[in-house]
């Protein structure tokens, strides 16, 4: 189905590489990749079996045959690539944030409208199929939403050794565990509940206002043995954790904590969505569970199976009940989806990733986040 298709990937960091393995997946033809400079990319390209490492950006937009760009590159990049990548005619999957400023993505949105192309942001996690199983459910309730609580918690910045290109505000924005890992909590919880945020109240902490850089890069979530360099000590000001209430339109309440100093949590994701018939609580460490609250009936755990799911989740199901399905398969049915749309062919009735709009809407919303940080106090939307 796919074999018309031809992509390249700029970035050979930790996931780069996890968007080849999904393309190939799916039998997309990855010619290539871009890392930091030719060398990188040689590297990477010997490592991951790709026939061509690309010297530039514009080595790689100058290739004919490239039908659409992955961008796994450092958020400060994104905006340029972005503009660049839509000039030359092509398909465009960026990671999260879309930018690093509502502005760019605002324009970002604009140039995506008028091109004619297909454009996305990696919000992966909406395609674990028990939240698009809950996005069913929810439709289907008639009862109102009353709330939706949740964390995402990790651990791998706890120490003030720890160190990556993301703690910089720089170069991964004003925002950092908000942004980071926050707006895949907060693109996810739209998807699932169509609810809109009218006003937020954020307080944020910088746990370790500095750290110690490696003199020489390290890698996302590098293993603390490969840490052990000469350093230089660094002020930081971007946020470790936050705390964040919600007012969504229609009355729903919401509250969100975000954390990348919380020991033993690798990569947790959970929420809790309370309905006037059932409550719906998820763990991303547990993706293959639903548990459904009841109050004048027996309690529930759906585990994944293709058998108990229909609609939206039926298409991105790929494996019998009992053999789970996890963060890279998400990658795979996130990049089905927007092929799909490329190919003409959204056989689940509507194209499901998280559009350059999408994307939008989460900047928006930490432009919010910040402000009322700063004016420690409720902040309205800005439409």
């Amino acid at each position: 189905m796919y074999d018309s298709i031809t992509v390249a990937v700029a970035g050979a960091g930790f996931i780069g590489p996890v968007h080849v393995e999904g393309l190939r997946r799916l039998g997309i033809r990855v010619k290539g990749l871009l890392g930091k400079d030719l060398e990188e990319s040689t590297s990477a390209c010997k490592q991951l079996n790709l026939e061509h490492p690309y010297a530039t950006f514009e080595d790689l937009l100058a290739d004919e045959e490239i039908d659409a760009v992955h961008l796994a590159v450092p958020n400060v990049l994104h905006y340029s690539m972005v503009k660049k990548s839509l000039a030359a005619g092509k398909h465009v999957m960026c990671e999260k944030p879309l930018a690093m400023t509502s502005e760019q993505s605002a324009e970002l949105v604009e140039l995506a409208r008028k091109s004619n192309l297909k454009t996305a942001v990696n919000y992966n996690l909406r395609f674990y199929p028990i939240n698009l199983n809950v996005r069913d459910r929810l439709a289907k309730d008639d009862g109102r939403i009353f709330s939706v609580t949740g964390s995402y918690q990790q651990d791998w910045l706890l120490y003030d050794t720890d160190y990556n290109w993301r703690v910089l505000a720089d170069q991964g924005g004003a925002l950092r565990a908000v942004s980071d890992i926050g707006t895949h909590w907060l693109d996810l919880i739209h998807f699932v509940t169509g609810l809109e945020a009218e006003a937020i109240l954020a307080d944020l902490t910088t746990v370790h206002p500095q750290r110690k850089r490696p003199l020489g890069e390290v890698s996302s979530f590098t293993n603390d043995s490969e840490k052990e360099q000469a350093t230089e000590t660094i002020d930081i000001t971007t946020d470790d954790c936050a705390s964040i209430l919600f007012k969504f339109k229609g009355g729903a309440k919401g509250q969100l904590f975000v954390s990348q100093v919380a020991a033993g949590h690798k990569n947790q994701l959970k929420y809790d969505i309370a309905t006037q018939s059932a409550a719906y609580e998820w763990n991303s460490e547990r993706p293959n569970e639903l548990h459904i609250g009841r109050r004048g009936d027996l309690n529930q755990v759906l585990m994944k199976d293709p058998g108990l799911m229909t609609g939206t989740a039926a298409p991105f199901v790929n494996y019998p009940g009992g053999h789970n399905e996890g963060f890279p398969d998400t990658f795979k049915q996130c990049f089905r989806s927007f092929y799909n749309a490329i190919l003409g062919d959204t056989s689940a009735g509507e194209s499901l990733y998280a559009n350059f709009e999408d994307g939008h809407r989460e900047l928006i919303l930490c432009d919010a986040i910040l402000e009322s940080h700063e004016k420690q106090a409720w902040v309205r939307i800005k439409e």
